[in-house]
């Protein structure tokens, strides 16, 4: 059989505290084969997990980035920075993946609800809500006594009433669309509805109008999370922050959007050389990796007109200020867990739910496809440039930008390449005794069974259905452990990928593709720029017939529709 290994490629420091998680885990349930962590509920570890949307992979100043964010630096630096971190091409599917440990088709979301073709509409895969006995991350916490806690975008349906609460959370605010106006005007990000409100929801309840102290999405998620903190008391607890951050529409404070405005006018073609070297620098890919081709349609920035640079400068300003208000506020919530004492004792753990968007307003909601919602978008939100990142506006930054968020990889969100489903991503805090940057392969669909072990909970729930992922506490200690080759397959939107160890089966439709599969070897091609299916016909064969078995173990349906996403 062949074998792949957790690996960790600079070694921890602090041997007593790897030797002491190590004997830990050595009790620790996997897949529910053992009962606890042998310690009482007061010394569970709390567990703080933060899911930023839509950020690209080079982002953060510990990941090759130039924004200022020294508070997420700190804890990616003083934890575990992976390299080849895996989510779902977007949002929902991600997201359902994070809190089921399963594949999204079996739970209900292989596309976005908004997104579904004729026929996919009913089927299993693609119901657009969570099944009602789901035994979900925050359900078997709450169980095991955590106090579980949700702050910001949930975006996994409402079906029959059933949201974060009816699925384990204590307590919860949250956006239940994709996406909102970051500022108290409320304004929806879509809806053909001229009077819609966003749809904010506190502990499954609808609100009708926008919280009194509501200024700033991200710092009133933080400010509602440490509210219900300070009720929490000595439980351990389960936090999960879910900023709706960098999503557009790109909206930030003036006074952090005026840190940026003169920092891009270079163009993304020099941030993303300036960003692949720092990437290098910082031991996160090979000096053999290459910036990756421009995507389709962008244009090359000494081809741009003025008006069009100073949108272009403008829109990644906003976004740069996004990121920035993400890691001001994380640190303000960090100061707060040290203050009372807490944060020794959490384990962080933090990663984006895909790739940098790509697509301008034009290709997300066209006019000729969603013409109610267009219409609401441009009757309602002015998109002067001087307006752009403030109360009323809505910007996206665009492919460009979105390329240089990840130069080493191929596209962005909503697409299976690396650009969609690579992502920036580290643990930090209580159990990871190893330090530096990790390339082993881990999936979001890990993450539950991972939490799970590490608080000591065993898995179990009043579901039929067995998890697809498997944990990686190991190598939050440090320890190569062997394990079987890693394979999971992905479709989104009709855009296909397997991926079996570092081979890639890839399918996309042009001007992103051929239409047809394609084999790419990521040991020495991350940017999927070179189909080496001729060279290596019998695994090209095996993945293809790999993708058939993933295609119907899931209930996969490819769409007969798709729209400009």
């Amino acid at each position: 059989m062949t074998t792949t290994f957790f690996s960790v490629r600079r070694q921890p420091t602090n041997l007593g505290a790897l030797l002491a998680f190590c004997l830990a885990l050595s009790s620790v349930p996997v897949n529910g084969q053992e009962e606890s962590l042998g310690h009482t509920d007061a010394a569970r570890p709390n567990i703080l997990l933060i899911v930023v949307d839509d950020m690209g992979f080079s982002d953060l100043g510990a990941f090759g980035g130039e924004i200022d964010t020294p508070n997420l630096d700190r804890l990616a630096r003083h934890g575990l920075r992976f390299t080849d971190f895996q989510v779902m091409p977007a949002c929902s599917p991600t997201r359902a993946a994070l809190l089921s440990g399963m594949d999204p088709h079996r739970v209900g979301f292989g596309s976005l609800a908004e997104e579904l073709a004729d026929n996919q509409k009913g089927q299993p895969g693609y119901t657009s809500y969570l099944p009602e006995d789901l035994s979900t991350l925050p359900r078997q916490l709450q169980d095991a006594g955590y106090a579980t806690l949700m702050s910001g975008k949930w975006h996994l349906g409402f079906e029959g009433g059933r949201g974060p609460r009816h699925f384990g959370f204590d307590r919860s605010f949250t956006l239940f669309s994709g996406g909102a106006s970051h500022f108290a005007d409320g304004l929806p990000a879509y809806s053909p509805d001229p009077e819609a409100m966003a749809s904010y929801v506190e502990d499954d309840k609808r609100l009708d109008s926008m919280p009194a102290d509501f200024t700033y999405s991200t710092t009133y998620y933080v400010d509602y999370l440490m509210r219900q903190l300070q009720q929490v008391g000595d439980q351990p607890f389960f936090a999960y922050l879910a900023y709706t951050a960098p999503h557009w529409p790109l909206q930030a404070p003036d006074a952090t959007i005026e840190k940026y405005l003169d920092r891009y006018g270079d163009g993304y073609e020099v941030l993303r050389r300036e960003r692949l070297d720092a990437l290098k620098a910082e031991g996160l890919v090979g000096d053999n990796a290459a910036v990756s081709p421009l995507p389709p349609r962008v244009k090359p920035w000494d081809l741009l007109s003025a008006e069009e640079r100073a949108r272009e400068t403008r829109a990644m300003a906003v976004y740069a200020a996004m990121i920035d208000e993400v890691d001001k506020e994380t640190g303000r919530l960090l100061t707060f867990l040290e203050r009372r004492g807490q944060l020794d004792n959490t384990l962080i753990l933090f990663f984006s739910d895909n790739g940098a968007e790509g697509h301008d307003l034009d290709e997300t909601w066209p006019a000729d496809v969603f013409p109610k919602i267009r219409g609401q978008i441009d009757q309602r939100f002015d998109h002067s440039t001087a307006n752009m990142g403030r109360p009323g506006s809505y910007t996206l930054y665009g492919a460009g930008w979105a390329h240089a968020g990840s130069p080493h990889l191929r596209l962005y969100k909503a697409f299976p390449s690396e650009g969609g489903t690579r992502v920036a991503a580290f643990a930090s805090g209580y159990g990871v005794a190893a330090r530096g940057v990790s390339d082993s392969t881990i999936t979001v669909m890990d993450v539950m069974p991972t939490l799970l072990q590490v608080a000591g909970v065993s898995a179990s729930g009043d579901s039929d259905v067995t998890g697809d992922g498997m944990s990686f506490a190991p190598v939050l200690a440090g320890v190569d452990v062997p394990t079987e080759q890693r394979e999971w397959g992905v479709e989104f939107l009709g855009k296909l990928a397997l991926r079996r160890g570092h081979w890639k089966l890839l399918k996309l439709p042009p001007p992103y593709g051929p239409g047809t599969f394609t084999l790419h070897d990521l040991r020495r091609d991350l940017a999927e720029s070179v189909d080496v299916s001729g060279q290596y016909p019998e695994v090209f064969a095996s993945l293809k017939l790999a993708y058939d078995a993933y295609k119907d173990k899931n209930q996969v349906v490819i769409p007969d529709w798709v729209s400009g996403y």
